[in-house]
């Protein structure tokens, strides 16, 4: 019988310095923590940041367009699109044609709860870039769309 491991600790470093996805995870929740702490003073996190603001549209949106906007699945979505109900920042309203289908706006107090919070999330946005090399953020948004794509 063999002391011999199954998968070598040379694999180990081969992933921890390569994979795609852990560097994009470790990047996204640093990302998330720091638009978490400016937003909490809105009584927001970054996710509700981005589904709010993905609903700040001269039309309704339907659900479906939010869900692949964001890469969610629906049911994950539902979720979230309840918890903004509740507090009063959005309406899920059915269809006129088709009572199955769903859109989402933003009410009054939504928008002026996204609208107090969109100067905090610029000047952190800016100050990220800012930190950055030259450049790096349009690269970054480019290789990062890119691979959305391949979905």
């Amino acid at each position: 019988m063999s002391n011999l491991p199954l998968i070598p600790f040379s694999a180990t470093i081969h992933v921890r310095d390569r994979c795609l996805c852990l560097h994009a995870q470790r990047a996204a929740r640093t990302l998330a923590r720091r638009f978490d702490r400016v937003l909490k003073p809105f009584s927001l996190t970054n996710g509700q940041f981005s589904l709010m603001m993905s609903l700040n549209r001269p039309k309704p949106a339907s659900l479906g367009s939010v869900a692949t906007l964001l890469g969610m699945d629906r049911t994950t979505l539902t979720a979230a699109l309840k918890v903004l109900e509740r507090k009063g920042w959005i309406t899920i309203a059915k269809g006129a044609e088709d009572r199955r289908e769903k859109f989402l706006v933003l009410t009054a107090e939504g928008e002026g709860r996204l609208a107090a919070a969109l100067p905090i999330w610029r000047a952190t946005h800016e100050a990220i870039e800012g930190e950055m090399p030259q450049g790096e953020a349009d690269r970054l948004r480019h290789g990062l769309n890119a691979l959305g794509a391949l979905d």
